[in-house]
């Protein structure tokens, strides 16, 4: 696993950990206490990839495009 903090992680990171821990989760072959552990990092790395996707999401949508289609500018998103 990855010494870098979840909340430090960028989506990729954070996604590529998740799916290890899935990995290992579905396998079936750690104990008990270490999937409780795997679990709960599995919805730590979770809640990162969804605010990761929510802030990627206020950008995109903050983009203004000019008649053509073209990116005029981006409007800040109150918290970004």
């Amino acid at each position: 696993m990855s010494e870098t903090p979840i909340e430090e992680m960028n989506f990729e990171t954070a996604m590529a950990e998740l799916e290890k821990v899935l990995g290992q989760l579905e396998r079936g072959d750690v104990a008990l206490d270490e999937s409780i552990a795997l679990y709960e990092r599995g919805a730590a790395l979770k809640a990162r990839c969804e605010t990761k996707l929510k802030e990627a999401e206020e950008k995109v949508a903050a983009i203004t495009l000019d008649s053509d289609g073209n990116p005029t500018g981006i409007t800040p998103v109150e918290g970004l």
